[in-house]
């Protein structure tokens, strides 16, 4: 099984593999995350002089493609998670189920504010990183079979267990 996990920067892609590694603890459980397939930095776009990481070319695509492919050897389930993981349609081909964390606006930006991982990041980056994933990281409305969470309200994981085993959008 093959699922891919999307949301914007801080709607808790990352907290939700992490679940569900932990939920199930029976089953050999692979995440790859998208971040960690970037491009070359100086064949990443700039913006404001700065790297864009928020750009589809950010990514390495044909990499993380065959991460997830050679990830289906080593594990059960297979999780990759990302920004953009909707916006390669081949990559996005490969998913068996499809889960997209919405984020509200204020919330993304209360969240961003806090995160500190790699800096302060500028109010003009953080409305950069929105548009972006409004551009890129949104699900195409065509999409069918995805399972929507609301990233700023509590989610019962049984519930997306029972999805990801049985298809089933509740």
């Amino acid at each position: 099984m093959i699922v891919g996990i999307g949301g914007v920067s801080t709607s808790g892609k990352t907290t939700l593999a992490s679940r569900l590694k932990v939920a199930l603890p029976s089953k050999s459980l692979l995440v790859i995350c998208q971040d960690d397939y970037i491009n070359h930095i100086n064949d990443i776009p700039k913006i404001k002089s700065r790297v864009d990481w928020e750009h589809p070319l950010s990514i390495n695509q044909n990499t993380f493609h065959e991460a997830i492919l050679s990830g289906t050897d080593k594990a059960e389930i297979v999780i990759a998670e990302g920004l953009m993981i909707f916006q390669n349609h081949v990559i996005s081909s490969l998913f068996t189920r499809r889960i997209f964390i919405d984020l509200n606006y204020a919330t993304f930006k209360e969240r961003k504010k806090a995160d500190n991982r790699w800096g302060s990041e500028p109010d003009w980056y953080v409305e950069h990183i929105w548009n972006s994933y409004l551009t890129y990281g949104l699900p195409e409305k065509s999409m069918k079979d995805i399972l929507r969470i609301d990233g700023a309200k509590s989610y019962d994981i049984t519930q997306i267990i029972n999805y990801l085993y049985h298809g089933k959008l509740d």
